[in-house]
């Protein structure tokens, strides 16, 4: 168990939601040039939460598999098993971790009770809606993080409300970046003040922690792991996996059952390769 981890209750205000993302929403580079397809930058950028029925059982039992896998002789000399290494010595991360370890984890993830909410986008379709925004508007310059923060409002849209108190860890992303994130989560919950709920005013407070001070940070780390590799490398046996943790899963830019997004949950059959050909994105040059 994290210092860090063991101060953050989550059962008793104030309620807990961890949040990472994959990717980081970077459409051109220093020139203007657009990067997207180049191979520089991600295809997608994902927004991933996760809230905890009982996070420390969950980090006990992962601390416990971590050093069980440090003293296992199979992984004498691996690199990411060794402190210095900065990696699984230190902290679970999907995309560092081999795969047997990768295995060990996902198992103690199905064995909790969790919930995974994420927002998707397609950046060459985030493309094409800025270059249809500056025919209207020659002065508007993208920014990635107007990405980020849209995805923010939108994951934190109704959740924000029915507490008294929140608490907000975010992966660290700097002090202003931290209170920027403040103001988008005041302003997704002034939204939604009109949803059913009793605290219609509660406080938030937001955290920004390295993932190696919280579990939480970690297992939101694997969720978006797992989305990721089917949205990069068509593999799906990651995210079916998970799918019974899946709460919501927004695929903002596909547009074949809505105009603002795909909504898929876990009482709807797991996203996957086969879904994924039916995906109706708006991508092309205006």
């Amino acid at each position: 168990m994290t210092e860090a981890d063991s101060q953050l209750p989550t059962t008793t205000p104030p309620y807990h939601y961890f949040v990472d993302e994959s990717g980081d929403g970077v459409i051109f580079d220093s020139r203007g040039r657009v990067l997207i397809g180049t191979g520089k930058v991600q295809d997608h950028f994902i927004l991933g939460m996760v809230e905890f029925t009982d996070l420390p059982a969950l980090e006990k039992e992962l601390a416990e598999l971590r050093a069980a896998l440090l003293a296992d002789p199979y992984f004498k000399g691996v690199p990411s098993m060794l402190p210095e290494g900065g990696k699984t010595a230190l902290f679970f991360h999907a995309k560092d971790d081999l795969p047997e370890v990768r295995r060990e984890v996902f198992k103690v993830l199905l064995r909790h009770e969790f919930n995974f909410y994420g927002i998707i986008r397609t950046m060459s379709a985030v493309h094409r809606r800025v270059v249809l925004r500056n025919q209207r508007d020659p002065t508007y310059r993208y920014t990635p993080s107007e990405l980020y923060d849209s995805a923010v409002r939108r994951l934190f849209d109704k959740k924000l409300h029915t507490e008294p108190a929140y608490k907000v860890i975010f992966a660290s992303r700097g002090k202003a970046r931290t209170r920027s994130l403040r103001e988008h989560l005041l302003h997704a919950q002034k939204h939604s003040k009109k949803a059913a709920g009793s605290y219609p005013d509660a406080t938030v407070e937001v955290l920004a922690m390295p993932a190696n001070d919280s579990t939480g940070l970690q297992v939101a780390d694997y969720c978006l792991w797992a989305v990721q590799r089917l949205f990069a490398k068509n593999e799906d046996r990651f995210l079916d996996l998970i799918w019974p943790k899946v709460a919501l899963l927004v695929d903002a830019d596909d547009t074949s059952e809505a105009s603002y997004g795909t909504y898929h949950t876990r009482k709807r059959p797991p996203l996957d390769f086969v879904k994924m050909k039916s995906r109706k994105v708006e991508d092309s040059e205006p």
